[in-house]
């Protein structure tokens, strides 16, 4: 349990950052998307059940603050860290570089498939491309930036809580 917790309590230090910078970021209309930190560490290093309600968690923070249907995140999320688990025994896990990969494709695929099941609301679905694009961009940078700080936020945390270090497998 207080492994579920202090990644959670992570993951809300993560929620509180990118909507400060999306919020500072607001006048020049520029969005980032970070899903994919909300489920990587989670996914590649924790056991199935902490990591998984960690992840649902943060969907669920996610969720409370986007004017989407609600769930939309936690679903989307769900599946990404269910994916990741399963293939993380052929991922590496301990160097940044592999990291910031895993993250990067992850937040790709999370952002896709989250843009498709929204855009259908736009009055004019074409012309939003563009900024979509522009946005994914923008996150992606922002994502290879603050990865390597944010994964090692939650290794120190669950140290510093002195949460045990379990046998992954």
């Amino acid at each position: 349990m207080r492994r579920t917790l202090v990644l959670f309590a992570t993951l809300i230090v993560l929620w509180a950052i990118v909507a400060q910078v999306n919020h500072a970021l607001a006048g020049v209309r520029v969005y980032l998307f970070a899903g994919a930190l909300f489920v990587v560490f989670g996914a590649l290093t924790q056991p199935r059940r902490s990591g998984l309600v960690a992840t649902l968690l943060g969907g669920l923070i996610c969720d409370a603050n986007t004017p989407v249907i609600f769930g939309t995140h936690l679903l989307l999320f769900a599946a990404a860290h269910v994916t990741l688990f399963h293939v993380r025994d052929r991922v590496p896990r301990d160097d940044n570089v592999s990291a910031i990969i895993v993250v990067l494709l992850t937040n790709l695929a999370l952002f896709l498939v989250f843009s498709f099941t929204q855009i259908h609301a736009s009055p004019a679905p074409a012309a939003i491309w563009p900024r979509l694009i522009g946005d994914l961009v923008c996150s992606q940078i922002f994502l290879a930036l603050i990865t390597p700080w944010f994964l090692a936020l939650q290794v120190r945390s669950l140290a510093l809580a002195r949460v045990p270090r379990e046998e992954i497998g």
